[in-house]
């Protein structure tokens, strides 16, 4: 099967691209880097022409007001150009518990996005992922003020980025699901904590205080970014940090 990945040169997409070739397929990266602009549409067409599936993995430059924006029209140009080469499949990656965060900005944008897949001509995909073991530094980052982080206690079920790409690769190869495919990482556990398991890790003093209106995931009610129900990953975080 042929593929086109857009967004195949990022954390994901360059993961997906690898095992789909791996699997014998042919999965070809697209991005800004190859010439692939899915705001201007440049190059939209080339990348998708004869390719089965549609892979797409970009993501917004912001996350804030911006977003929906992004997704609004990079989706519209992506199913333009996908229904005329023929495209049999679209896929895309969106987040577990998205719509029950209407708070966040970002969240709605990637409701947005899959709710212009589902209406859109093409059969379809979803796959929904926890956060990221990836993203633990940059959630750090975001309240980090001297020796102290701040993080609230907002349950979290992280996944290794391998795990995300090798779901992704499989919904994609497969038939299309015209639903949602959520997946999880095998453990949950209070941010705060995550954040101390993190920094002892690393040798790093800092001090994580519990602060419940600290960082974007402080508007997150409850345990809605978890779901222990979906189909979970292997890598335990533990092992990932060693």
């Amino acid at each position: 099967m042929k593929f086109a990945v857009i967004g195949g040169t990022g954390l994901i997409g360059s993961q997906v691209v690898k095992i789909l070739n791996a699997a014998g397929h042919m999965a070809v990266p697209h991005s800004q880097s190859t010439g692939v602009d899915v705001i201007s549409g440049q190059g939209l067409d080339e990348a998708v022409a004869g390719a089965d599936v549609v892979v797409n993995l970009t993501n917004s430059p912001t996350f804030d007001e911006a977003s929906p924006a992004f997704f609004q029209t990079s989706m519209d140009n992506l199913l333009t150009a996908a229904r005329k080469s023929g495209a049999g499949h679209f896929v895309i990656l969106s987040i577990v518990g998205a719509d029950q965060v209407p708070e966040l900005d970002y969240y709605r944008a990637k409701v947005l996005q899959e709710d212009i897949l589902a209406a859109g001509p093409i059969p379809y995909s979803i796959i929904r992922a926890t956060q990221f073991m990836e993203f633990m530094d940059a959630v750090l980052s975001w309240t980090a003020d001297g020796d102290t982080v701040r993080l609230p206690a907002t349950p979290i079920q992280p996944i290794a980025s391998k795990d995300v790409a090798d779901a992704v690769a499989k919904v994609a190869a497969g038939t299309p699901l015209n639903g949602i495919h959520s997946i999880g990482g095998p453990e949950i556990f209070p941010l705060d904590e995550l954040g101390r398991i993190t920094l002892s890790h690393k040798g790093d003093n800092r001090t994580v205080v519990t602060d419940p209106t600290a960082g974007m995931f402080a508007v997150v009610k409850g345990d809605v970014l978890t779901d222990m129900d979906a189909h979970l990953a292997p890598t335990h975080y533990a092992d990932w940090l060693s």
